[in-house]
């Protein structure tokens, strides 16, 4: 009875439950790579790396009341000679910023992060997915747990090294474990949720990373945020080793929405078809220019990722906007990411594949102009903006993913995602190195207005672009004449060599072939 009544409808809530896993694991992996941007000061102050600068340490103090901005002075001398009736308002310290800062934030995790991403990636297309996520998680956890240890900076770049290891198989195997537990038409919305994930641990980064510290609880300052993070990572790790099974690998997009009459057709003529690999997939021009599109997007938003407490802090040091940053990525951007999805699902059945790109390039080219308003604008219209900015700015990232594996063949899926990351992640993750050299030559706020909303604005032109190569909908299925069905997406590509492959092996074997399948 227990088996056949609970058992079997809790089976039915088993695929959300599995995303609600993955994502939260995502979410931890997150947190833990983006705590270096909000912790960067007090770490740089007790490990010494980066620049040294002139800064405010009066917090009831407003830069309207100063007669000198702390900010704009260059010398250790001068800073610590300012004073206000009689009290010094300024310290000369680790500032949190400059090469090594950005050394740490960005090469040393995405060298590890993408050459991993890729290797796991072919792994995945043969091996048990489930199993090989488990072992992820655990490996940047332990990374997490042990960066709250550290007492030197090349520590704590060798661990980020570690972590990255870890995290770089979480979006190559959960998105093939999750494209296979949900049907298209949830297909861009599941993705969203899962790849909100960024959104999620980046936003959560801000009170943990500016808040905490400050409490200095059990003496451990930033050692704690780590500390809970990876305590927290240890339960996500063992759910996930014990409670994630592998799922039954299915066709999707392309490989399914040719009708089956051309398929037992090409069968039954006994041609030999080509195998397909990675590189027929990736040298298609519209794979290509997605990735371009999305490496661009990608630099904008690591950009701002990485910079985000540091300028607000810099340029706004008398405001505490920790707050009202995390209000805005994890609320205002968990919104974005939920419309982008189910518009993108929506309108995929009229238009195919092409709609998901036009939800792409016509988001982003709307969220540009509000974020360079983040930069420009004080404070209370900067918030406001960049709150504009990230409801459409994030609608990005899961609809990239559900594109991607609707136009690449099952075979190849996992490693096609993560060959794509580690080139978007290559470039968009180490382009932000430049901020600290363009910054030093034209300004702080105006290398972040280049590579941060210039940024937003060229991936919406690339992404415009891409739409022009993408295929429309699928023509339905018809049986003596009627109209039977057809797809959202007109998948055809490399479907004809994919059904012919999975047929052959069949008859080899000696099974009955389920021409509805093909």
């Amino acid at each position: 009875m227990f088996q056949g009544g609970i058992w079997s409808k809790l089976q039915g809530y088993y695929k959300w439950y599995v995303l609600g896993l993955v994502s939260v694991g995502y979410i931890l992996g997150e947190l833990g790579h983006y705590l270096i941007g909000t912790t960067s000061k007090v770490t740089a102050e007790y490990l010494h790396y980066g620049d040294k600068a002139c800064m405010l340490n009066a917090t009831h103090l407003h830069v309207a009341q100063l007669p000198q901005v702390c900010e704009k002075v260059n010398s250790s001398d001068i800073c610590e000679s300012l004073t206000l009736n009689g009290t010094r308002y300024c310290e000369w310290g680790y500032s949190g910023l400059g090469l090594d800062y950005q050394v740490l934030a960005g090469p040393a995790f995405m060298a590890v992060f993408t050459v991993v991403g890729v290797i796991i990636g072919v792994i995945a297309d043969k091996f048990n997915r489930a199993r090989i996520l488990s072992a992820c998680t655990a490996v940047f956890v332990v990374a997490i747990l042990l960066m709250g240890s550290v007492t030197e900076y090349w520590h704590l770049v060798v661990l980020r090294m570690l972590m990255a290891a870890g995290e770089a198989g979480c979006n190559p195997l959960a998105t093939g474990i999750l494209t296979d537990l949900f049907p298209e038409h949830q297909r861009a919305l599941v993705l969203s949720i899962f790849n909100w994930g960024i959104y999620g641990g980046y936003g959560i980064a801000f009170p943990v990373g500016r808040y905490i510290p400050e409490l200095n609880a059990w003496g451990l300052s930033w050692r704690v945020c780590y500390y809970g993070a990876g305590i927290v990572g240890v339960v996500i790790a063992a759910l996930t080793a014990l409670t994630l099974r592998e799922p039954e690998r299915t066709t999707i997009g392309e490989e399914g929405s040719v009708p089956s009459k051309g398929k037992d057709a090409a069968l039954e003529s006994g041609k030999k078809m080509p195998q397909v690999t990675i590189w027929h997939v990736i040298a298609q021009p519209r794979v290509l220019l997605l990735c371009l599109a999305a490496s661009i997007r990608h630099c904008g938003g690591m950009c701002f990722a990485y910079n985000a407490d540091l300028y607000y802090r810099d340029y706004f040091p008398d405001v505490d906007l920790g707050w009202w940053l995390f209000a805005v990525t994890v609320g205002i951007g968990s919104v974005g990411v939920v419309v982008g999805g189910v518009v993108s699902d929506k309108f995929v059945a009229r238009m195919g594949v092409r709609s998901r790109v036009l939800v792409l390039a016509l988001s982003q080219l709307i969220s540009t102009l509000p974020a360079f308003g983040s930069v420009i604008f004080g404070p209370l219209w900067a918030m406001i903006t960049l709150a504009f900015s990230y409801f459409f700015a994030e609608m990005w990232f899961g609809i990239v993913f559900a594109i991607l594996v609707e136009i690449v063949p099952m075979s190849v899926r996992s490693t096609t995602v993560g060959v794509f990351l580690f080139v978007m992640n290559n470039v968009g993750g180490n382009l932000p190195i430049l901020v600290d050299p363009v910054s030093k030559a034209i300004g702080y706020r105006e290398a972040i207005m280049i590579f941060y909303a210039g940024f937003y604005g060229i991936s919406s032109i690339l992404f415009f672009l891409t739409m022009f190569l993408m295929d429309g909908p699928a023509p339905a299925e018809t049986q003596d004449g009627v109209q039977v069905g057809g797809q959202g997406a007109d998948n055809r590509a490399f479907s004809h060599d994919e059904s012919t492959l999975s047929a052959a092996r069949a008859i080899r074997r000696g099974a009955p072939i389920d021409n509805s399948k093909l």
